[in-house]
């Protein structure tokens, strides 16, 4: 049964869901809506904020498009696509190219998000090579579901956030250490939980007819690496050899090692100068790393462009007062027991209009932290209560999935049927969770 229904509710979507920008554009208009009503003497309040919040986190949008393109420029280092070609080809049946494909991803989500749009895209594309009875769309959907899971790994925006020193509620609740926010126990068994059911669920939803197998692009201006390399000019031999990247790659990773040493914790920078550093270190040549980072340049262009317009929706739903109430009833009903719950179902809500967890902390965490301290909830549950509430409308706001789709050439109107079925399941049963694992 719920094959038909993930078959049915595909084709609808599939149908009427427009493109992501448009989406964007139309979140906008909608917010700035609800502001005009909620404030109808102060429109020009509203279009301040708007155009102010355009650009108030570049910062911040710099440190999300470096944590992407130093993930992306690492997947591409060759040994790691040799290994995810050699994991591929151990799906031998359509079910398996689901389950390994979810499960490939999700270790890939837990290490770097970034990373993880790569290694998802790369997985599905080579197992959908080797499985033509595995439906493309929903091996897609199923490297990138696993969304869901990265508020519990090591590029956890928020988990990140609080736990580096003069982050801009230190004031109300302290730095949180990661082991109170990403690595709790807490956080391990939901992780766990989903890592279990979900591929279940997907594998329930798989269709038996009606298969979309992949379908390669044809490649344009493919690159010649022998007539790149050959050359025997000063210029292109220092592009070519690998030593120049090891060497600066090297210093970077000596400079980690020496900060943790020192006790330093899990930051965005320090994800970030982990990943540049690896990535340099891997590649053949600091040539290669350019072209790399270039091609993660070209698949990461949506979200440069989306990202100014929910940065202003952010603005607008601060200014107009709409975060407020919607944060601030959520939590005039809850109690220290329910105060989790509450908190993962409003940042879901407020995620699908601002879908960014570090941009939505900037908003939410003034309200929800000082809300729950009043009932006795330690901060940093709340920190992870509104994580999870972020990963988990991620399936449903289609934002994040760009970066994969670019790769692999499909529409996001291809697998947010699927998405939206799996975020129903993932929504069950972490607010279940909640309840009991904080």
């Amino acid at each position: 049964m719920l094959n038909r229904i993930a078959n049915k509710f595909s084709k609808f979507v599939e149908r009427y869901l427009p493109d992501a920008f448009v989406i964007a554009v139309l979140m906008t208009l909608f917010v700035l809506l609800i502001g005009f009503f909620m404030n109808p003497m102060e429109p020009k309040t509203l279009f301040t904020s708007f155009g102010n919040g355009f650009w108030a986190y570049l910062a911040f949008t710099m440190q999300m498009v470096l944590l992407l393109m130093t993930g992306m420029a690492l997947a591409s280092v060759p040994v790691i696509q040799r290994l995810l070609t050699a994991l591929a080809s151990k799906a031998k049946t359509a079910n398996q190219a689901y389950v390994l494909t979810f499960l490939v991803a999700s270790a890939a989500y837990y290490i770097n998000w970034g990373l993880a749009v790569v290694v998802g895209a790369i997985i599905a594309r080579e197992v959908g090579k080797r499985n033509k009875k595995a439906h493309f769309p929903l091996l897609v959907a199923s490297a990138y579901t696993p969304t869901v899971l990265y508020t519990a790994g090591f590029s956890s925006s928020i988990g990140l956030t609080v736990a580096t020193e003069g982050h801009f509620l230190e004031g109300v609740m302290g730095v949180i250490p990661t082991s109170q926010t990403i690595f709790h126990p807490g956080t391990f068994i939901i992780l766990l939980t989903l890592l279990i059911t979900v591929p279940l669920f997907i594998v329930l939803m798989a269709p038996k007819k009606d298969i979309i197998s992949y379908n390669p692009p044809i490649l344009k201006n493919a690159r010649t690496p022998e007539n790149e390399t050959n050359s025997s000019s000063p210029a292109l031999r220092l592009e070519n050899t690998p030593i120049l990247g090891m060497i600066i790659g090297a210093i970077g990773i000596i400079y980690i090692v020496i900060e943790f040493v020192g006790g330093r914790d899990l930051d965005l920078n320090i994800i970030n100068l982990i990943f540049l550093s690896l990535g340099l270190f891997l590649h053949r040549s600091l040539g290669q790393y350019a072209k790399a980072f270039k091609e993660a340049a070209g698949a990461i262009s949506p979200i440069i462009l989306q990202f100014p317009f929910y940065a202003g929706i952010i603005a607008v739903l601060g200014s107009s007062g709409i975060a407020e109430s919607i944060i601030n009833g959520m939590a005039s009903i809850a109690n220290e027991q329910t105060f989790s719950v509450f908190s993962y179902w409003t940042a879901g809500l407020v995620n699908i209009l601002a879908p960014s967890g570090g941009g939505q902390w900037v908003l939410q965490g003034p309200l929800q932290v000082p809300a729950g301290m009043q009932l006795g909830v330690d901060p940093a549950v709340t920190a992870m209560a509104v994580g999870w509430g972020d990963a988990w409308t991620n399936l449903i706001q289609p934002f994040w999935a760009l970066p994969i789709l670019s790769v692999v050439g499909l529409h996001i109107r291809h697998i947010m049927g699927y998405c939206i079925l799996l975020s129903i399941w993932v929504g069950i049963v972490t607010t279940i969770l909640l309840f009991f694992v904080y």
